[in-house]
């Protein structure tokens, strides 16, 4: 290395260590205020923080679907499926990632999941789920960021959120060691089950009747109602349609 690239890294290596220093402490500042009940001065202080740290880099596979090509123009390769909320999760054990964006994302993942804490203390917990995500983006083996985003996402009590409550406990089973904890979260998923069945039938419920009001008023012009079409279960999972007078 030449004496011009030795100093391109002494000059270079203080400044990362200053905005790491610098986040860290505005963090312990938020920590503070948290303990102390102060949500609103604690999201403050966190988000100062975030703010001193470089953000998220795209992940490969978000720069190729930004392009919808690959390197050479030709057709996107196929990738394996994840959740939407978790396309663009940041591998950290990936030689590709330096030990400092390593450590500038684990901070990122933990301010996150500190302001969605300060959420759910506000009761905010769609914002507590939005930051959660972030979180885990970061650092998809948070256990805490899943357990928060869990917990919200169960008080939020739709179709969406328990489903979304349901991939987290799945995930948490695999980065749980504890057998007790495990053994917790089955019961959960147990628990999980019914209410999430109830939620689908629920909206699916509201959903149809809405439809259903639609159409009526569509198809009064022609003297028929939804009444006149009669929806059956096809056997294979799907519905037939007859028409009745």
């Amino acid at each position: 290395m030449s004496s011009k690239d030795n100093d391109k890294v002494s000059q270079e290596t203080p400044l990362e260590e200053d905005y790491l220093e610098v986040a860290n402490e505005r963090k312990q500042e938020g920590n503070d205020h948290f303990r102390a009940g102060k949500w609103n001065e604690a999201l403050v202080a966190y988000r100062s923080a975030l703010n001193c740290l470089p953000k998220r880099p795209a992940s490969p596979r978000a720069e190729k679907s930004q392009l919808g090509e690959d390197d050479e123009g030709g057709e996107p390769e196929p990738t394996p499926d994840l959740p939407k909320a978790e396309e663009d999760v940041i591998d950290l054990s990936s030689p590709a990632v330096s030990e400092v964006d390593k450590e500038a994302a684990r901070l990122r993942a933990v301010l996150n999941a500190n302001m969605g804490a300060c959420f759910v203390k506000l009761g905010d917990h769609k914002e507590a789920v939005k930051l959660c995500t972030e979180a885990i983006r970061d650092d998809p083996t948070y256990i805490k960021a899943r357990e928060r985003r869990a917990a919200s996402n169960d008080a939020l009590n739709t179709w969406t959120s328990l489903t979304s409550v349901q991939e987290d406990y799945e995930a948490l089973l695999k980065l749980i060691d504890s057998p007790s904890q495990q053994s917790d979260i089955r019961r959960k998923l147990q628990l999980l089950k019914p209410r999430l069945e109830a939620a689908q039938k629920r909206e699916t419920d509201e959903m149809l009747g809405k439809l259903k009001s639609l159409g009526n008023s569509i198809l009064g012009n022609f003297g028929l109602s939804t009444d006149n079409f009669k929806f059956e279960p096809n056997g294979s999972g799907g519905y037939s349609m007859n028409f009745t007078r």
